[in-house]
């Protein structure tokens, strides 16, 4: 009788069990996300701005060739999603560094950023007088 106990309470415990950690590892991951802030040389956030993101190939380690534009919106800002770009260079690459070029009239402004996966990295670009 005790063996018909134990065998009762075993069963539901490993299904309780099994549940559990499939909900925990089912988890969904945060995007990789590449956050520019477009700057005038008096420091006014800039919307309409074309914002590109290049692929540095020359980085250590190398970064794959990736190009992609956004715009920058009525706060200042452009969103580039990364996760393309590190669902194609593969699971054991998890960090990729990018030029990122600024375009707004006839200004020009660059900067560089070092994004990793799962992660939102920030840029701040500031355009010449």
């Amino acid at each position: 009788m005790r063996f018909l106990n134990n065998k009762l309470y075993l069963i539901p415990s490993l299904i309780i069990g099994i549940t559990l950690f499939s909900l925990c590892s089912c988890e969904p991951k945060d995007p990789a996300i590449l956050k520019v802030f477009v700057r005038s040389a008096t420091n006014q956030l800039i919307s309409g701005a074309r914002v590109i993101a290049i692929g540095d190939q020359q980085s250590n380690p190398p970064t794959l060739e990736y190009v992609d534009t956004a715009f920058t919106n009525s706060s200042g800002f452009a969103t580039i999603n990364l996760d393309d770009y590190f669902i194609m260079s593969g699971e054991e690459n998890t960090t990729g560094y990018f030029d990122v070029i600024v375009e707004y009239n006839t200004k020009q402004g660059t900067g560089y950023s070092r994004c990793r996966v799962h992660t939102t990295s920030v840029e701040t670009v500031y355009l010449p007088n």
